[in-house]
Parts: structure tokens; C-alpha cells; sequence
């Protein structure tokens, strides 16, 4: 098997609009044909964008809230342990259970644990690191994409996916190019 390569798989289908408003018609006509797979670079955020691919929905803040509610119960919880089991002390006839006292513990506990949850959630969630990606082998999208273009790209894990039919579908909008991505 020496000097044999194997057949690069797919990994989609990548047009170039002009505007935001064919990247905004692109996606609806993709939509519509039943492409569900879909992501779109475009060189600023754009609100109807993310509407249109339904990307507001995150993981993100309910693990950011769980990690914090355990950070604070823990961190109470170690200083209860630790004042009134562990190691009492009776020192003016305070109570051992001294709560007022442990509060500022616990509140930085719920924020370090929140914000490290959020941080590794994003990063996970959004699979980061990726150092590569099939579109930097587009000239145009290395050119254009952090300057005036706008780009659609019909990922190869849909389940409809057919490269010739994705490729009419996106020619027929009068794209600047259309690439197919290898991985």
C-alpha cells in the first residue's frame, strides 16, 4: 500500500455572495430545500444571520449557572465543615455555624467556578481548538471573508446532503464561487 492516498472525504460545499441580503436569501432557499446542516462567515456580525440558522440557542449559560450553584454550595459547605466539624472553635460563645462570615467565600466560589464552566463550555461546545479548517483552502474565503465576503457553507454530515444537487441549488443563486471543502 506504498504511494496509495486515500480518497479525501468531503466536508462540503462553500459559496461566495456578494451581500448580506443573498447570504440571507441563500440560506432560506437552503433551508427550504432541507439542507439543516448549514454555517455562514460573514466579516461582521450580522443578527438576521444568526436567526436565520436558529443560532441562539447555547448550552453555554445553563452550565455556566449549574458550575456556579456547585462552586457556592461546595465552598459553603467546606467552610461549615471546617468551623463547626472538623475544627470547632469556641472563641466568645460565638455560634460554630458562623454563616454571615462565609458568604464572601461562597459568592467568589460560585463566580470562579461559573466563570471556569464558561470558559471550558465555549471552548468544548464550539469545538476549540480546531488550528485547521477546510475553508482556509479556499483562496477567496482567505481573501475575502474578514474584508466583503459572505459566504454559505452546506456541511457534508446533513443528512440530504448530495454534492451535485447542493451545487445546483447554490449555483442557481448567482454566487460568486462555489467550492467543494475536502477535510
Amino acid at each position: 500500500m506504498h504511494g496509495t492516498h486515500p480518497e479525501p472525504s468531503l466536508h462540503g460545499v462553500l459559496a461566495e455572495f456578494r451581500t448580506p441580503d443573498e447570504l440571507l436569501a441563500a440560506i432560506e432557499s437552503a433551508r427550504a430545500a432541507g439542507y439543516t446542516k448549514l454555517d455562514a462567515y460573514t466579516p461582521y456580525p450580522i443578527e438576521k444571520v444568526l436567526d436565520a440558522l436558529d443560532l441562539h440557542h447555547s448550552k453555554v449559560p445553563l452550565l455556566t449557572l449549574g458550575a456556579a450553584i456547585f462552586g457556592a454550595v461546595a465552598v459553603f459547605s467546606f467552610a461549615y465543615w471546617a468551623s463547626a466539624i472538623d475544627y470547632p472553635l469556641n472563641i466568645g460563645g460565638r455560634p460554630l455555624n458562623s454563616w454571615p462570615a462565609f458568604i464572601p467565600a461562597t459568592f467568589e466560589g460560585a463566580v470562579f467556578h461559573g466563570g471556569l464552566a464558561a470558559a471550558l463550555g465555549m471552548l468544548v461546545l464550539n469545538g476549540l481548538p480546531r488550528p485547521h479548517h477546510p475553508v482556509f483552502e479556499v483562496k477567496r474565503f482567505v481573501e475575502h471573508a474578514s474584508k466583503d465576503g459572505y459566504f454559505l457553507l452546506v456541511e457534508a454530515e446533513d443528512p440530504q446532503f448530495d454534492v451535485s444537487a447542493v451545487r445546483r441549488l447554490l449555483e442557481g443563486l448567482g454566487p460568486v464561487e462555489v467550492n467543494d471543502l475536502e477535510n
